[in-house]
């Protein structure tokens, strides 16, 4: 379990300790820690999934690197996971869109983000960088509205996990065989 202070004026939460989340593949284990502190809608929507069981059948589907987005300006390394099926995502209420610059934290390497469609459609599907990818921060080039996406955490150990990922056969971006995210605890 983790636990939240909320200051007594209701504006702001912060926890003594970040949560930390383990993503266990057959790889080895993904450690990431949960920023409630900067990212407080995103993270704690990200956990309650966790704790909600969520993804007890979550999967890494999609791989991006640069041999793999010919068409793309903005060329981004990550790994992205989560739900896949739309018809399992849209059963989960979308939430607002927490934007780089409102949080003030960026698509370093190991960042861990949410993916979206449009500003406030993020719901369950993330990703983890590779590297630093500033085009997915706000203003950033990857995506036309310029919105960015929204960065909830990062990963503390296991980034050789995510690159052995990414490095996986896959066809336009979707793994060939798709990684079973085989335990999503908090830690």
């Amino acid at each position: 379990m983790f636990s939240i202070v909320f200051v007594s004026l209701g504006l702001v939460s912060f926890s003594q300790k970040l949560p930390k989340v383990n993503m266990e593949t057959p790889f080895g284990i993904i450690l990431c820690e949960i920023d409630t502190v900067h990212a407080p809608v995103t993270a704690l929507n990200f956990l309650k999934h966790v704790e909600n069981r969520t993804f007890e059948n979550a999967m890494f589907y999609r791989v991006v690197r640069p041999d793999n987005q010919p068409y793309s300006k903005a060329k981004i390394e990550v790994i992205q996971g989560g739900l896949y099926d739309d018809k399992l995502i849209e059963k989960y209420q979308p939430i607002i869109h927490e934007t780089t610059k409102q949080t003030g934290l960026n698509h370093i390497d190991g960042a861990l983000s949410m993916a979206r469609n449009e500003p406030g459609t993020a719901s369950t599907e993330f990703f983890i960088c590779i590297g630093d990818q500033p085009s997915l921060n706000f203003g950033g080039d990857r995506n036309p509205d310029g919105q960015g996406f929204a960065v909830f955490g990062r990963v503390l150990s296991g980034m050789e996990v995510v690159q052995k990922i990414q490095q996986l056969k896959d066809t336009s971006q979707y793994l060939v065989e798709p990684v079973k995210i085989q335990k999503m605890e908090i830690h």
